[in-house]
């Protein structure tokens, strides 16, 4: 198969540090096996490897794993190799069943078994539609097209995409949490799964936004966890799809929240993870921020510790057992982070029209720290 592209800086350059390889989308490989099946319908051979065009350029060759043509009909197959990326769907077969339609019928896209259909507002899809997004939809009838002008066909076709096992996979995904039901969503947007670990999970929070924003809702959460989600939902009885699946990606809710805002939003998490964001960092992950004791040392501190309990608190195991330190002399550490959290998720903000909050939960989701709303 095809490079990742070439140039100095951005994706290519991660890419050639890292090491990693690239791999293709959910959406590459429908084109793909459209591209097949369609040729199939009009010259009577599968093409295979068939070789698309991305938008960026690169010229890829797959593999086909089924085939099928009979009575007007043509279904191909592509295996998905989502390359180094800890993708869901690596593996998973993608087909693109085909028929001709009339002319003047254009291309149009049906959602076969395993891919889901759009059921909310504030996707990129109008409710109903099959959860094939605009980019690889492109993608499709453009090549559709060249195959047309190729084997002298009209370029119209009914075009159904199906995943195997995609409605199970989907369940691994936010799919069911935005509206989207009974299976996968055909995506990408140059058609190239570029192995960040984080990208899809960012992603889908910038989608769990824009889903949130038209449904109307004007109070959000994002959560760290289905523990914290509970207790957001327990404190405020905000609805699913207000809830965000932020995992240890703080920094990108409150940047596409700055950009796309909400009336209010709750931050709900671990204390140490929250105790990270306290202490300025963006992403919590364990491997790429830990719990400053010193910094939670200078808090406590602040909230009325003597010495001796500030050299303990900075001498603590964990971030927890700071905490417990703390509660037993009446030092309110737990508040303490849920507010300095606060002022480090303003200052992100820059100003935006956002009420924030930040919640402090234990493993079991008893709420140790909790601050109150403030705005810009």
């Amino acid at each position: 198969m095809g490079e990742a592209g070439g140039g100095g800086g951005g994706r290519a350059a991660q890419l050639k540090h890292t090491g990693l390889r690239p791999g293709w989308t959910t959406g590459a490989c429908a084109t793909a096996a459209a591209t097949a099946a369609y040729t199939a319908l009009l010259s009577g051979d599968f093409p295979d490897p068939v070789t698309i065009v991305l938008p960026k350029g690169q010229t890829p060759a797959f593999a086909l794993a089924a085939e099928e043509l009979r009575d007007g009909h043509a279904m191909a197959g592509v295996v998905k190799d989502a390359g180094d990326d800890p993708d869901v769907t690596h593996g998973a077969l993608v087909r693109a069943a085909v028929r001709i339609l009339p002319a003047g019928s254009g291309v149009v896209f049906r959602a076969g078994a395993g891919v889901g259909t759009v059921t909310r507002p504030g996707l990129p899809l109008d409710v109903g539609e099959p959860a094939i997004n605009p980019v690889p939809r492109q993608l499709m009838r453009e090549h559709i097209a060249r195959a047309a002008a190729r084997h002298g066909g009209t370029g119209d076709a009914e075009i159904t995409v199906s995943v195997d096992h995609g409605e199970e996979i989907a369940r691994s995904t936010w799919n069911p949490r935005l509206g989207i039901l009974g299976g996968l969503s055909i995506l990408g947007t140059t058609g190239i799964v570029v192995p960040y670990s984080c990208s899809a999970w960012i992603d889908s929070i910038r989608r769990g936004v824009d889903v949130a924003r038209a449904a109307g809702r004007t109070h959000v959460a994002g959560c760290t966890g289905s523990t914290s989600e509970k207790t957001v939902v327990s404190l405020y009885g905000l609805p699913e799809d207000a809830l965000l699946d932020m995992g240890d990606f703080a920094g990108a809710v409150l940047k596409y929240v700055r950009r796309h805002p909400v009336d209010r939003l709750t931050v709900c998490g671990g204390f140490a993870k929250l105790s990270k964001l306290a202490a300025g960092h963006l992403d919590l992950h364990s491997a790429r921020s830990q719990v400053d004791k010193g910094f939670l040392a200078e808090l406590a501190r602040a909230g009325g510790a003597d010495e001796a309990l500030a050299a303990q608190v900075a001498a603590a195991n964990t971030g927890l057992a700071a905490l417990q330190l703390c509660a037993a002399r009446g030092v309110p550490l737990g508040d303490l982070v849920a507010a300095a959290a606060r002022e480090q998720a303003l200052g992100v903000l820059r100003g935006a029209p956002v009420m924030v909050d930040v919640v402090c939960v234990d493993r079991a989701g008893t709420v140790v720290g909790r601050s109150s709303p403030k705005g810009p």
